[in-house]
């Protein structure tokens, strides 16, 4: 029998790789083996400043500062990827936009900075990982800023700022996902988004995301996973702020989400067999603002969460085995405030651990599941509504929880 081929990959910017094999036996057996190694031991930064006035058409922006970088695929064959990512300094990514007069088209901005990415697909193929992922003492840092007062968006607005340490993201179609995934962040990580308007007659979303850790598996066409995750969280702070403003707005919201330890398995066509092991010691928060004189609809909403899993499978079998430790304090922040308009939205969600899992309930579904939280942290959640003249509507909420798990069987949508 031949030998597997090994591909070793060494380096602090990035690497790439896309296996097509052969549909042939000794393929299948045999297989591509990655091993990838990485180190980044200085700072990454990349900004942005926009200064324009008039624009008839769309304002397109996006700016990434990110440590490591990996990302394979293989179809009709198997791969095997033995990574290792080390980020050693500091991510910063800024967009700053002053703009002027009225723009005419759609502004769509994204910054995002990070300090190590695996992404990993198979198509009609296995997919084996064992992966490891760190982040020491340093700062996580994405910020973005539409800075006139007297900006006029016309056709609305999509802004969004991300920071997050440690992302992998694994999925297929046709697939077999298995392995190990380990990822550990001791640094701050701050995301932040303000947007600063007179005028906004559409449709404008201002977003903020926060993670230290974060694990993503997406699979379906007769797909199936059996995967370990492990993540550990033990920075000073995890902070992500939205605030959106404007004298009059038809479709406004500000959004904020932070996490120390997120996962999220879905697949479709076959078992699903996951373990988390998640801690978290860092201080969490999320605060959203959003203000508007004059308005149609407004939302503020704001989440944060110490240890968030979710496992769901559209098929027959699911087994979810899931430990959750938080000892740090959450807290979330939602706050409007406006003169007069119509309906007003202000929610905002605080959780130490949680974790949500299903099956399929026409496919005569299974689910086991063995559940253990612990939380020794403050949970709070804050909503704030202030309305100076008339509105039509005012929808508020607040929850705050300790340990929350919910499984159940049900019906995949259409």
């Amino acid at each position: 029998m031949a030998r597997p081929a090994r591909i070793r990959l060494a380096g602090t910017i990035g690497a790439t790789l896309l296996c097509a094999a052969a549909a042939t036996e000794a393929m299948a057996q045999d297989g591509t083996i990655v091993l990838n190694n990485q180190i980044q031991m200085g700072d990454v930064v990349a900004g942005q400043t926009l200064n324009v006035v008039d624009t008839d058409e769309q304002v397109t922006v996006s700016t990434s500062a990110r440590g490591n970088s990996f990302s394979g695929a293989v179809e009709n064959g198997t791969i095997t990827v033995d990574s290792t990512q080390e980020m050693h300094g500091d991510a910063l990514a800024t967009t700053t936009m002053t703009l002027g007069g009225d723009t005419a088209g759609r502004v769509t901005a994204t910054t995002q900075a990070g300090g190590n990415y695996l992404a990993a697909s198979a198509y009609g193929a296995n997919l084996e990982v064992d992966a490891s992922q760190r982040v020491t003492d340093g700062e996580i840092v994405a910020y973005s800023t539409v800075t006139d007062d007297s900006a006029r968006l016309l056709a609305g607005a999509t802004v969004d700022a991300s920071a997050i340490a440690n992302t992998a993201a694994l999925g297929g179609d046709g697939a077999t996902v298995a392995g190990t995934i380990a990822q550990e962040s001791s640094a701050t990580i701050r995301a932040g988004n303000l947007a600063s308007t007179q005028y906004i007659p559409a449709q404008a979303a201002f977003s903020s995301q926060a993670m230290a850790n974060a694990v993503a598996v997406n699979s379906d066409a007769a797909s199936n996973q059996n995967l370990y995750v492990r993540q550990r969280s033990t920075g000073d702070l995890i902070e992500s702020d939205a605030s959106a403003n404007a004298g009059n707005a038809w479709d406004l919201a500000g959004r904020a989400r932070a996490s120390a330890n997120q996962a999220v398995f879905q697949n479709q066509g076959g078992a699903q067999i996951v373990e988390t092991d998640q801690a978290n010691a860092a201080g969490v928060r999320a605060a959203a603002i959003t203000t508007a004189y004059d308005y149609g609809a407004a939302e503020a909403y704001a989440r944060a969460a110490g240890n968030d899993v979710s496992v769901g499978n559209n098929d027959v079998y699911v087994e979810i085995d899931n430990t959750q430790f938080n000892s740090g304090g959450v807290d979330s922040t939602a706050t409007f405030s406006g003169t007069n308009g119509y309906d007003v939205y202000v929610g905002a969600d605080a959780v130490g651990n949680s974790v949500t899992g299903y099956a399929c309930s026409e496919c005569a579904g299974y689910l086991t599941a063995t559940n253990v939280q612990t939380n020794s942290g403050s949970v709070t959640a804050t909503a704030n509504t202030t309305v100076a003249g008339s509105a039509r509507a005012v929808i508020t909420g607040t929850n705050a929880v300790g340990n929350a798990a919910t499984f159940y069987v049900s019906t995949p949508g259409p």
